[in-house]
């Protein structure tokens, strides 16, 4: 008796435990790759015990309440994304737009750890969720379906899908921007509803739109981190201690397989874009340098309206503007009040 308990046992610490993973893309697209380089690397280190189950392309998580879903158990662990999130995420929405200067997908993660550290906001919006990993991206640029745009003014009376810390930066230079998520842009740009897209070049290929849209403007658009992967709370405290101790280290390899992921998308997206011949224009430096004001103005108004919120947001933004300056000089990610630190390449 004693030998057949002693095997039970060590059957059931040896017993697969599976948790499923839901994303709104593809098995194929850039963010899935570095999802499923993730969930064999937690896989190999806990020896097969551990196993995630995805369900893509949506089937599952919204973009727009993703972030409710999943607090909600509708899968274990999954694709977040808070900047669409119609309400409760003010903050993370807002800070998206204070990244001017943070231009690597690394100092860009880097800066949202300093951030999301000092200010107790970013915990309450997140509420109910374990963050797993923060995401990065390449700088966006402008991308339009028939008429090509080479200056600031080219972009008036163009109707652009924009990430929503821009819809006032491109008002005042005359556009019509809207803000939708990204799985909807194609058939738009292919009926026509859209005029062009704030994107960056991989969505050439992986979103193809290479194949509705022919001019590619590199002006360079700043771009935020934000929590991009999560678990439910509830469920993770339901984890024994050996796999949340697995889950934390995973961390680093999940970000690190989504920068060399985008990187890679980039190349590709614009391999693509010249075979369906994309046009492809360099901003100039005047240009450049009126847009940067512009979104820096526009980030600051944004930081200071959060006050209606009870939220600190200038606050939030000065520290986002010290990094900055410490990455102009130095090419790495130091937190302003010098209590942490995180490193990162240019």
């Amino acid at each position: 008796m004693l030998l057949l308990l002693s095997h039970t046992a060590a059957r059931g610490a040896d017993a697969v435990l599976w948790l499923t993973y839901a994303s709104p893309y593809s098995p194929g697209h850039p963010f899935s790759l570095a999802d499923r380089a993730w969930m064999q690397w937690v896989e190999q280190q806990s020896n097969g015990r551990l196993r995630i189950r995805p369900l893509w392309a949506g089937s599952v998580l919204s973009a727009d309440q993703s972030m409710l879903e999943l607090r909600h158990g509708v899968a274990d662990v999954g694709l977040i994304t808070p900047i669409y999130t119609r309400g409760g995420a003010q903050l993370i929405r807002a800070q998206a737009g204070f990244y001017g200067g943070a231009r690597t997908f690394l100092q860009q993660v880097a800066m949202y750890r300093c951030l999301s550290q000092d200010s107790p906001e970013f915990a309450r919006e997140l509420d109910g969720l374990k963050v797993l990993a923060v995401q990065g991206g390449t700088l966006p640029g402008v991308l339009t379906r028939t008429r090509r745009v080479a200056t600031l003014a080219d972009l008036r009376g163009l109707r652009l899908r924009a990430p929503i810390e821009l819809l006032d930066v491109l008002r005042d230079l005359g556009a019509d921007p809207v803000n939708m998520p990204m799985g909807e842009v194609y058939s738009a740009l292919a009926k026509g509803v859209l005029d062009g897209v704030i994107a960056p070049a991989d969505t050439l290929k992986s979103l193809h739109f290479a194949e509705v849209a022919k001019f590619y403007w590199r002006l360079a658009v700043p771009r935020g981190a934000y929590p991009a992967r999560a678990m439910a709370m509830r469920r993770w405290l339901r984890l024994p201690s050996a796999d949340q101790a697995l889950l934390e280290s995973s961390t680093q390899v999940w970000e690190r397989a989504l920068d060399a992921q985008t990187r890679a998308a980039v190349e590709a997206g614009e391999s693509a874009g010249q075979l369906e011949h994309v046009h492809f224009e360099d901003a100039q430096p005047e240009d450049q340098q009126r847009f940067d004001a512009l979104y820096e103005r526009d980030s600051e108004r944004s930081a200071r309206e959060l006050d209606r919120y009870g939220i600190a947001g200038l606050q939030v933004f000065q520290e986002a503007r010290e990094i900055a300056h410490q990455i102009t000089l130095t090419g790495a990610v130091q937190c302003s009040d010098r209590r942490h630190s995180a490193a990162a390449q240019p």
